[in-house]
């Protein structure tokens, strides 16, 4: 065991991330800076911006991304659950924070000592919310999700005006918002996104007639945002395109996006592997003689899904490298040809070496996009996993 005492000398030997361990996250805070100034730029003046950062902004960290949003242009932060919430408060942040969904009824007073924005979706979670508020000698901001299709939370919009009017009463609430969420509006179909639309206007028309104010009127994600003016209402919700990730093909050409996040590591070993010679578990590559293989302390641990395993390349000194071998929790495999050509020089490798796993050098670029492409998923999903255990460092 680690006495007091040598657990306090420990604590006094700070590392930055990249010399605890040879592989880390950087986080370009001008990117994100640049794609929210692009985001402004196509929504125009007068409408607010979100910044949504739950899910520790996607994995780039909630805290310093909160705050790089707030300077950028951003008035408000989404979060998905009271503890995401608590942290930005416990971190300074004092700008509204939406919590996206319903939170437990326990947690009430959590949300009230934090002055956090709750949703509401249900008359249960209404009633307790107005009753403890009052009971504290507060009235609860709060906003509420209308279901105009998505069928996953929120109350109905047929049913919207009827819902707010019922609970207009209660002191102890405070209506400053009403929102919906579309389920397609990143595809190039764009029925289904039109009738929730339609829906949602309904509801705002229905809720309005009944002379109650829908406060802050929101809709657009980053894809309707970008591609629908008409969806824009008061507030647009900012969560993948402020990571300078596209929701779709279909904005590319629309707005140009940074990515914030790039992944990097460094050789911990290298060595010349004779032809036939196996590589990895279940030797699902095998040396074709004239190769060096470097391993990287990276893997499926960190987000690099053991699925991409001989299907993927690194950039190692400006060229791409192919990985060979199974993918491992801590440790993915690289091949260097020592082939050499007048195109094509062979390539020395060292321990300590630098190789970008994702992101942009020169040229080339190696996106989360590609990624996902190949193992039939979203980019915002690798880019939740690739922030859970590697070390992040801020540019």
């Amino acid at each position: 065991m680690i006495d007091t005492e040598a657990n306090a000398q420990l604590e006094e030997i700070k590392l930055p991330a990249p010399h605890r361990r040879w592989a880390w996250v950087e986080i370009d805070r001008e990117a994100i800076r640049h794609n929210l100034l692009a985001i402004r730029k196509r929504i125009g003046p007068g409408i607010k911006i979100m910044a949504i950062v739950k899910a520790d902004a996607y994995g780039h960290g909630a805290i310093e991304v909160a705050r790089q949003a707030l300077l950028s242009g951003a008035e408000f932060l989404g979060v998905a659950n009271v503890d995401e919430g608590i942290e930005l408060r416990q971190a300074g942040i004092e700008a509204p924070i939406l919590i996206l969904t319903e939170t437990p009824q326990q947690s009430i007073p959590l949300v009230l000592r934090y002055k956090l924005i709750p949703t509401i979706t249900t008359m249960e979670y209404a009633l307790a919310l107005g009753e403890q508020a009052d009971a504290a000698g507060q009235s609860a901001a709060y906003h509420l999700k209308i279901d105009t299709g998505m069928n996953r939370i929120g109350v109905h919009y047929s049913d919207a005006a009827d819902f707010l009017r019922t609970i207009s009463f209660h002191r102890g609430l405070d209506l400053q918002g009403v929102f919906t969420h579309f389920s397609t509006a990143d595809e190039s179909d764009s029925y289904e996104f039109k009738l929730q639309l339609e829906r949602f206007n309904r509801a705002l028309d229905e809720i309005r007639y009944m002379g109650i104010n829908p406060g802050l009127v929101h809709a657009a994600n980053s894809a309707a945002a970008i591609r629908y003016k008409q969806t824009h209402f008061d507030m647009v919700r900012i969560g993948l395109a402020m990571y300078g990730l596209h929701p779709s093909r279909m904005t590319r050409d629309l707005i140009d996006l940074r990515p914030a996040m790039s992944v990097r590591a460094r050789i911990t070993y290298v060595k010349s592997v004779p032809v036939g010679e196996g590589v990895g578990y279940n030797y699902t590559y095998r040396s074709p003689g004239s190769v060096l293989i470097a391993t990287i302390p990276i893997g499926y641990g960190d987000g690099l899904s053991r699925a991409l395993s001989n299907r993927m390349d690194v950039m190692f000194k400006g060229r791409l490298c192919p990985q060979v071998g199974t993918i491992c929790m801590d440790m993915t495999m690289f091949e260097i040809d020592q082939r050499s050509s007048q195109l094509n020089p062979r390539l020395a490798a060292d321990v300590g070496d630098e190789v970008l796993v994702v992101g942009r050098e020169g040229g080339i670029e190696l996106t989360l996009d590609n990624m996902a492409e190949q193992l039939g998923t979203i980019n915002y999903e690798l880019a939740c996993r690739f922030g859970l255990r590697l070390q992040r460092l801020l540019k």
